[in-house]
């Protein structure tokens, strides 16, 4: 790929290692650009918070309500939408947090079966996922290849493999995998992907820092750790980093840590947070991106061969087109541009704007974030977010979730509020976004302090609803309601010699005068695992072209495919079932 410039100022902030712990996240401390005067187009999508009457109403508890002591309490989790016993629905999986001062009743990982009719039951004592503890991530993948879906769960502690066992149960079988370590980590981010090609689902985890509340003041106690002059939680920059890690899956249950011969342990000197497997050079290999918070992001690309490169700052994704770090949090992956690559949005920290990168396939990638519109939102800490097409029109659009870190700052500084809106831009179809408020719905503009999000079809209705993680609140489960007659097409892939779940697979639509492309992804948003059946808006475009590449690099082709379905594609035999739903399914 074409190597990137880096200005003087990105060598020097690269070089300038901070000694002390202090606070606060990577931010600019940029002020907005003018907005411009607002499109008047309509916007057919509208969101309602449906959490309650979903039977959604336990919190998910995650540190403090008044004040964080520890950056671990401000981190928060993410959440899973899978169908972990296969009936065509999506269940849910929301990960939960404690306390320091010990864990209130109900402070559990849960697992929330979907019945069909608009509402969840909570099975997660029956399923055998009690837990409690400091849980950060969660990525779903058959990692056994026996037809159902596994979950794999990162902490701050041990992390936990669940393997399915077809019958509405799972069993912790991390030790006898070979994945429960000694020392006591924070693993964040992680990601099943084969990244070898064998049609075994590999493991790769992501670390945050070494964090020993032993070692670090408590907020309060340092008068270096403040956020605007209000004492606050120390780090992450100052505290020890940590490496992060590659697992090969051996075919027989087990997996062995590859990590460095891999090259994956030489990446040291981050703060990881959310990791994305997928094919960004466009070579039929899967990468590896992840999400740094107050370091340069980190881009393993695909030697082929079982090794990857550290290629961050050659390809552009490391900092901003600034030359500088950012607090990334939470990624969103999809083709915004209708060109057939994937593109990248990357979330950060208040007083500053997210990061745009397009994908110029075997040059790297450009941050056009100012000149995309993007620019005007900086007033919030943002985290989960998706490139997803919420109005099925046909033009991917950009959704984030937001919440302050420090429940303390704003009864001194109101103008940081705690629980902050949801964002949305849509996409304008020519290169730039606009934000949209009201015309989205109420739920738009409901403020909690949220960190994961996932985007899937929960109710079968055939467009995107959205899943968040609310610290210390409930879930929001944001039900979309489609306006007008826009089309829409969903892809499931079924691996045969390729991993079962079809990680990796790409799929490109071909749509009037569009180009889409999105992978099967194990983990994106914040934290995070969406919709496994890829879904692609096609406004008045009735019938598609399919095609399909597998991770092994055998291609499908299937012309003229008809709008408004489900199309479950085998990488053996095809197309093997369609299902109509959308325009009749029945709203709850």
């Amino acid at each position: 790929m074409t190597t990137h410039r880096l200005t003087r100022r990105a060598c020097m902030s690269l070089l300038a290692a901070p000694l002390v712990a202090r606070a606060q996240m990577s931010s600019r401390g940029v002020n907005p650009t003018p907005r411009g005067k607002a499109s008047g187009l309509p916007f057919d999508a509208s969101f309602t918070d449906v959490a309650a009457q979903a039977g959604l109403t336990a919190p998910v508890i995650y540190g403090g309500v008044e004040r964080n002591d520890y950056i671990l309490e401000a981190i928060g989790c993410g959440a899973a939408f899978l169908d972990y016993d296969n009936d065509g629905w999506l269940d849910i999986f929301l990960l939960s947090g404690t306390r320091w001062e010990g864990a209130p009743r109900g402070a559990t990982n849960r697992l929330y079966h979907n019945n069909r009719d608009g509402t969840f039951t909570d099975i997660t004592e029956k399923a055998g996922l009690t837990r409690t503890g400091w849980a950060c991530g969660v990525t779903v993948g058959d990692y056994n290849n026996d037809g159902f879906e596994d979950i794999f769960v990162t902490c701050w502690g041990h992390n936990i493999l669940y393997r399915n066992n077809g019958d509405g149960t799972f069993t912790d079988v991390t030790r006898a995998a070979g994945l429960l370590g000694d020392e006591v980590r924070w693993s964040t981010g992680c990601t099943f992907v084969d990244y070898d090609r064998d049609g075994k689902l590999d493991l790769f985890v992501s670390r945050y820092m070494r964090f020993d509340p032993k070692k670090i003041p408590a907020a309060g106690h340092a008068p270096e750790c403040n956020f605007k002059g209000v004492l606050v939680n120390c780090g992450p920059r100052g505290l020890p980093t940590d490496t992060h890690s590659l697992y090969h899956n051996n075919g027989d249950g087990t997996f062995t840590e590859v990590s460095v011969r891999a090259g994956i342990a030489a990446a040291a000197a981050s703060y990881g947070l959310t990791a994305v497997a997928a094919d960004f050079n466009d070579d039929g290999w899967p990468d590896i991106y992840v999400a740094c918070d107050s370091t340069p992001s980190l881009l393993f690309v695909n030697n082929r061969n079982g090794t990857f490169k550290e290629s961050g700052l050659e390809t552009g994704v490391a900092l901003n087109e600034d030359g500088q770090e950012q607090a990334g949090m939470g990624l969103g992956i999809g083709d915004f541009n209708l060109d057939g690559q994937l593109d990248i949005l990357k979330t950060h920290f208040t007083e500053d704007t997210p990061a745009l990168y397009a994908n110029q396939k075997k040059t790297g990638f450009t941050d056009i974030t100012i000149r995309s519109g993007l620019g005007v939102e900086t007033r919030f800490v943002s985290w989960g977010a998706g490139i997803v097409d919420l109005d099925n029109n046909g033009q991917p659009d950009l959704f984030w979730v937001t919440g302050s870190v420090y429940p303390e700052v704003e009864k001194k500084l109101p103008q940081y509020p705690y629980r902050t809106p949801p964002i949305l831009f849509r996409n304008l179809g020519n290169g730039r976004f606009e934000e949209l408020f009201t015309e989205a719905g109420p739920a738009m503009t409901a403020a909690h302090s949220s960190r994961g999000c996932a985007f899937g079809d929960f109710d079968n209705d055939g467009d995107l609803d959205i899943l968040i993680v609310n610290l210390n609140e409930p879930p929001s489960l944001l039900r979309n309601d489609i306006r007008g007659h826009a089309h829409w097409i969903k892809v499931k892939l079924v691996g045969v010699k390729s991993n079962r779940s079809a990680i990796g697979a790409r799929v490109t639509v071909k749509y009037g005068e569009h180009v889409q492309a999105q992978e099967v992804l194990a983990q994106s948003s914040y934290l995070s695992v969406d919709d496994r059946r890829l879904h692609f808006g096609l406004g008045d475009v009735a019938s598609v072209d399919l095609e399909v590449r597998w991770p092994t690099g055998q291609r499908q082709s299937f012309p003229k495919v008809a709008a408004n379905q489900l199309v479950t594609i085998n990488e053996a035999s095809g197309i093997v079932a369609s299902q109509g739903f959308g325009a009749a399914a029945k709203h709850f």
